[in-house]
């Protein structure tokens, strides 16, 4: 039994063929493979919740997210889940799904992303929003922000003012801020009871590393 099989189960050919599809990965650390598997166990987790839940599709959908890469700073980010929904369809049409089966895993897709602005109108599309967002806070959140801003040039925090008690937050150019700016947020928008228990947990975890981290810059000791 091999690393595909344990994640996904009973979805695992499925999940096989579709990531053969996609081939290696890109050189983006934070939507790589582990991304895909950390989404796909989060939402498992909802979906055991939500009695209905088409697997196929939600699998599907999970692979198939991020199957068009964009980068954050790209102008054309706005349209990665369109642009991944477009693809997604192509790729599920070869493997003979039928219309309804393409077009309600599209949906969960164009209605993943925070940028898209598209309401989710499935159960699988409230699954998946919710799981690929508690991927962005939490522990995980926090290695995913700072490696983001690495490969953005950004810098740690601002020196002068890193709470931003006198400024604007300023998220493209310190990491820190990115917390104020999106990430405490994410927690006031989720879809299911289940995913909405996770994200208060993953942010009081952000939480406490924002104040731990301007402890530290402010030379508090113990």
């Amino acid at each position: 039994m091999d690393s595909t099989d344990v994640v996904f189960g009973d979805q695992a050919a499925l999940a096989g063929h579709l990531l053969a599809i996609l081939g290696p990965p890109g050189t983006d650390g934070s939507h790589d493979r582990s991304h895909l598997l950390r989404v796909f166990r989060n939402a498992v987790s909802i979906a055991d919740q939500e009695p209905g839940c088409d697997r196929a599709v939600l699998t599907a959908a999970v692979i198939l997210h991020d199957c068009v890469a964009v980068e954050k700073d790209s102008p054309l980010r706005s349209q990665a889940s369109r642009l991944a929904a477009a693809r997604a369809r192509s790729v599920l049409a070869e493997l003979g799904w039928d219309k309804a089966a393409i077009e309600q895993t599209a949906h969960a897709i164009e209605a993943h992303s925070f940028s898209a602005g598209i309401a989710p109108e499935t159960r699988e599309a409230r699954i998946l929003q919710d799981a690929d967002r508690l991927d962005a806070i939490g522990a995980i959140g926090i290695a995913r922000c700072f490696y983001v801003a690495g490969r953005m040039g950004s810098r740690l925090y601002n020196p002068v003012d890193p709470s931003a008690s006198n400024r604007d937050l300023d998220d493209r150019n310190f990491a820190l801020d990115h917390f104020g700016a999106k990430l405490f947020k994410i927690a006031g928008n989720f879809q299911t009871a289940s995913g909405q228990a996770l994200a208060d947990a993953r942010t009081r975890t952000m939480q406490d590393f924002v104040g731990a981290l301007l402890g530290e810059i402010a030379g508090d000791r113990p």
